[in-house]
């Protein structure tokens, strides 16, 4: 399947958001509940690089980044949000678009990515080990369910971090 990895336009929102609403409804993306409206999610999340696997008018998936801190020693620090649309996984389209935020994240000066990951979602965790990142430890009941088949279940979330190799930690 041929696709382009892009900057994600605020045109983009219903599309990326109806794969976001997808993420949260399987139960093993996120502790959300539903998706923001553009406003309060693009006031969330760093302007660049914000990037969409794009084909024929389709949005494939999407990749974001949100800071983790308003502090000014943690400007090189951010949390990686990566959601692909079920019918294009199993692709290459979320390993192309990890590739492509690493290098465009390295450009801007940040040294640290981090997520964290329910530990169901076996292939994110291969996913971002693919790409660099070590598990740095697992937050045990770290919040409840409140939605879903899952309404009420303690979840645990691996941490994991890629250090850059490019913007200096010397």
């Amino acid at each position: 399947m041929e696709y382009i990895i892009d900057q994600m336009q605020s045109s983009d929102w219903e599309k990326v958001r109806a794969i976001y609403v997808e993420g949260i409804k399987n139960g093993n993306s996120t502790f959300e509940t539903d998706a923001p409206t553009w406003e309060k999610w693009d006031a969330t999340h760093l302007q660049k690089p914000r990037l969409v696997a794009r084909a024929q008018g389709n949005i494939l998936g999407f990749i974001s980044l949100a800071p983790v801190s308003g502090r000014v020693v943690y400007s090189g620090v951010a949390e990686v949000s990566l959601y692909v649309s079920s019918q294009y996984r199993k692709l290459g389209i979320g390993s192309a678009l990890m590739s492509s935020l690493i290098a465009a994240s390295e450009k801007a000066g940040i040294w640290t990515l981090q997520g964290s990951i329910f530990p169901e979602n076996v292939a994110n965790i291969a996913l971002v080990k693919k790409h660099g990142f070590r598990e740095i430890g697992r937050r045990e009941k770290i919040a409840r369910m409140t939605y879903g088949d899952f309404k009420g279940t303690w979840r645990d979330t691996v941490s994991v971090e890629r250090r850059s190799k490019v913007v200096g930690l010397d």
